[in-house]
């Protein structure tokens, strides 16, 4: 008999892993895609949330009711507000109204107090996730909180490596390519570092956006793509982790999340379009037989006015 849930957090992972069958390649690789946004919070974030919290509850750093913060565009912020409602931890958030107003709406919903930064008109830039972690660590040494500090926590990345053991095993070991767009870089640094070490002939490639393609070289700018781009290389990321980077501007990730919805019924965000790009470039240059991995980070549901808004631009 399978043992039953105790708390919603008991239902972060396991998630599914489907091939495309309408968005891919005429002759290419075929295209696997984990969903994330089966997770309690529609995300993959409600993955290293838990386990930054629980890593400090392990070790002292995080102590029985005391307070939490953290900078973020929603997605963390959202899985941090799910863990800490859950283990009664009281939660400050900062973030931007660059971001969704669903995430926003959803982190104060379960519980967490929100600390709102202006953005230059609703775009993501690196002024921008520098102030908000300036703002972050003031609040955390003014309240003695624990600061999870998504962009240099490594506790984060034990929930990758699971990930990727998910997925290794429902791919029977048979992977030829992973993609990942980098936020933080832990789930593409996490997943990479475990794939590799059960099969060393693997193609890992991360994505950024073409108008911040800093890890590629090039100057930071302001993009819409949620959850990625920081604008800077993150402390997370590491030379030599992915075989190539691809550039995927907003537009395009936009226009692939619409596709996945009409094509392949799967609501997703815009990462996860910029993944789908990168992994259709990728699924061509390996060819017929080979499998890429790539990942559904989240549910459309939590861009649905932003996506509304775009719908209507075009009527």
């Amino acid at each position: 008999m399978t043992a039953q849930p105790l708390t919603i957090l008991d239902r972060i992972g396991n998630t599914s892993l489907i091939a495309l069958r309408h968005v891919r390649p005429a002759r290419g690789a075929r295209i696997l895609l984990k969903l994330e946004s089966e997770n309690p919070t529609g995300s993959m974030k409600d993955r290293m949330a838990l386990a930054m919290i629980e890593a400090a509850e392990a070790d002292g750093r995080l102590k029985p009711g005391g307070p939490v913060v953290e900078y973020t565009g929603g997605s963390t912020g959202v899985s941090l507000s799910l863990v800490c409602a859950v283990k009664g931890y009281p939660l400050d958030i900062v973030t931007s109204d660059a971001f969704s107003k669903e995430k926003l709406d959803h982190m104060r919903l379960l519980g967490a107090a929100l600390h709102i930064v202006e953005s230059d008109g609703g775009r993501m830039t690196e002024a921008l996730t520098k102030t908000m972690i300036a703002r972050a660590g003031v609040i955390a040494q003014a309240k003695n909180s624990f600061w999870t500090d998504q962009m240099k926590n490594r506790d984060q990345i034990a929930a990758y490596h699971r990930m990727a053991d998910e997925i290794w095993r429902q791919t029977d070991g048979r992977i030829d390519g992973f993609v990942q767009s980098v936020g933080t870089a832990a789930s593409l640094r996490g997943i990479a570092e475990r794939l590799r070490g059960h099969s060393g002939a693997l193609t890992v490639v991360a994505v950024e956006p073409a108008e911040s393609p800093v890890l590629s070289g090039g100057s930071s700018g302001a993009h819409r793509i949620d959850g990625i781009g920081a604008g800077y290389v993150v402390p997370l990321w590491q030379d030599g982790i992915a075989d190539g980077i691809e550039r995927v501007s907003t537009e395009e990730a936009t226009a692939m999340a619409f596709r996945l919805a009409r094509e392949e019924g799967l609501f997703a965000g815009t990462s996860t379009g910029a993944n789908v790009v990168a992994a259709l470039r990728l699924a061509e240059r390996l060819g017929p037989g080979a499998t890429v991995v790539t990942v559904m980070c989240d549910t459309g549901m939590k861009y649905l006015k932003t996506f509304g808004a775009a719908l209507a631009a075009k009527a």
